[in-house]
């Protein structure tokens, strides 16, 4: 009797390739119809391939070398690199919205909490922190696109925050007591040579913002947990991103407080779990020490009035 044929179940998650694929080209500054050139194919196949639809495996290796990556970073068998914070952020927009729980670590504090008036200071600072304009007739035009790139990260951590609210999953936040001193310290600037006036504001500006952490913590909403910790934190921000029996740990060098930095660096993504376990106990062992709730609201405040 003949047996019927075997189905068979790929170890690849498309869905997934396909969503790495997408933040990878817009790391890369790449329009769909850029890479549907380059590859001699059809907008259209390249929206299909981003939804996760298979693709030859001729077609993931030029595609990768197109985006400046690898085949092992797009199948997901190792670290996913990102080079650019555009293609970082889009990377964590997509496996935020599959988490269920986020445990981080931002300096000096996660954008997820920061009040509604921050994306407008964090505008304002990215526009300052740009280095000077080369001269000649590239000038004009490099500043265009720098404003532009800043317009695009704000959009993203937008949709980010407002997916946050909307969905409300469980977040844990570990602040450092040293780099939030510095953030009320410095005040939300992009650079230290502004005149003191308005160096005085931008100080104001951070102090509501720590404010708005002190509130928080005191009111103790259901899904936000926050812990802050008097000990050195580790130099590179990081999350935690747990959900569907899948955790993934992703480091990141850009920083979106004091003297922000959205140009240099290589942020990754993992699923590994020896990354993901060291981090988690981490954590933990953090979390145990930090002060919480009424306890933190009263230090951030008492922090405040001695600063």
């Amino acid at each position: 009797m003949q047996q019927p044929p075997r189905t068979f179940s790929s170890p690849i998650d498309f869905q997934a390739l396909g969503e790495r694929l997408r933040a990878y080209r817009i790391g890369a500054s790449l329009q769909a119809e850029d890479v549907a050139e380059q590859l001699g194919v059809s907008r259209a196949v390249v929206y299909r391939m981003e939804k996760g639809e298979i693709v030859k495996i001729e077609t993931l290796e030029r595609l990768a070398q197109l985006l400046g990556t690898s085949m092992a970073s797009l199948l997901d068998v190792e670290v996913e690199y990102y080079p650019t914070v555009t293609g970082f952020l889009e990377r964590m927009r997509q496996i935020e919205q599959g988490a269920d729980r986020i445990i981080s670590h931002f300096e000096p504090i996660s954008l997820l909490l920061t009040s509604d008036d921050y994306l407008q200071d964090l505008r304002v600072m990215l526009l300052e922190s740009s280095p000077p304009p080369v001269m000649g007739k590239s000038a004009q035009a490099g500043s265009a696109a720098h404003r532009a790139g800043v317009e695009q990260i704000l959009q993203l951590l937008q949709e980010r925050k407002a997916f946050f609210a909307q969905r409300r999953p469980n977040i844990v936040s570990l602040i450092g007591l040293r780099e939030l001193e510095r953030f009320v310290y410095t005040g939300l600037v992009g650079r230290l040579d502004l005149p003191e006036a308005l160096r005085a504001q931008r100080v104001q500006a951070a102090r509501r913002e720590v404010r708005w952490i002190a509130d928080l913590m005191a009111s103790q909403p259901m899904n936000v947990q926050i812990g802050l910790v008097d000990d050195a934190m580790p130099a590179a921000t990081f999350q935690l991103l747990q959900g569907a029996g899948r955790s993934v740990l992703a480091l990141s060098p850009f920083r979106f407080g004091e003297l922000p930095n959205v140009r240099n660096g290589i942020a990754t993504v993992t699923a590994s779990p020896e990354a993901v376990g060291l981090y988690e106990s981490m954590m933990e062992r953090l979390w145990k020490s930090a002060y919480k709730g009424q306890a933190g609201a009263q230090h951030l405040r008492k922090l405040l009035d001695r600063l």
